[in-house]
């Protein structure tokens, strides 16, 4: 599932005529490079969660991809309840459209080298956790993380995320590092007794997901991987300005 509903408030005024996941990123627009990612790791059916001047995002991709093999469906949270549903909230609405176990990724982050790894992804589906989450080293605008990382053996990079809430930030020492946007899910998350949304998401909860990422930490049951690769989240006009500004990653 590619998350695609956001207003973009902070990069507007770029935003008020093209949907954030449109805005090009050395010459492909955003969600065209996770869909060449998809592609080239042999990910064939993909979901879009659409709200802010969503039809121009299935016209732009339905235009290339499904030519390409690609199978895309949309969840139209504007259509259906005239706002977006936040990421937990979308995702239950997407449920009905995806599998046990999925694969997630925001629309407006650039990460051209992460590889959507079927082993990885079959070994989840196989495995007791809830998700697992990929990690990135904390960037300039937000320097204090997100998550922890108890790695299975040092120096792997893998291991268990860990739930350490920012109200602990003064005592609890432990590294921090910024969650990527990109997870692997298991449907079960969106149901109780994690998740009190009702099945497809009927009335429109707009939801967070950090909160069950979080309780999915303090069940042993999420997972998590550092990734050191390129990574950018394109949250301001200035971060893409110096994205189209550095080499082609094409």
């Amino acid at each position: 599932m590619l998350l695609a509903a956001g207003r973009g408030e902070r990069m507007r005024p770029l935003t008020d005529a093209t949907p954030k996941p449109l805005l090009p990123v050395q010459g492909r627009a955003l969600l065209d490079w996770h869909m060449a990612a998809l592609q080239r790791d042999g990910v064939r059916h993909v979901v879009v969660n659409t709200a802010w001047l969503g039809a121009q995002i299935p016209a732009h991709l339905n235009a290339t991809w499904p030519q390409h093999g690609m199978q895309l469906q949309y969840s139209h949270e504007q259509d259906d309840f005239g706002h977006a549903l936040e990421t937990a909230g979308g995702i239950a609405r997407a449920l009905p459209l995806l599998g046990d176990a999925f694969w997630l990724a925001a629309g407006d982050v650039f990460v051209p080298d992460f590889v959507f790894d079927s082993a990885a992804a079959q070994a989840f589906a196989a495995c007791d956790d809830l998700a697992h989450v990929w990690l990135v080293p904390n960037p300039a605008h937000n320097p204090g993380g997100d998550f922890g990382l108890a790695e299975s053996a040092p120096g792997s990079g893998t291991g268990r995320a860990v739930n350490l809430p920012p109200a602990d930030m003064a005592r609890d020492l432990r590294p921090r590092f910024t969650y990527s946007t990109i997870a692997l899910l298991k449907a079960e998350l969106f149901a109780a007794p994690w998740c009190d949304i009702a099945s497809g998401n009927p009335h429109g909860q707009a939801v967070p997901l950090a909160p069950l990422l979080r309780q999915a930490m303090d069940a042993g049951r999420c997972g998590a991987t550092l990734y050191t690769g390129r990574w950018t989240d394109v949250g301001t006009p200035q971060r893409l300005e110096q994205l189209n500004a550095a080499p082609s990653s094409l």
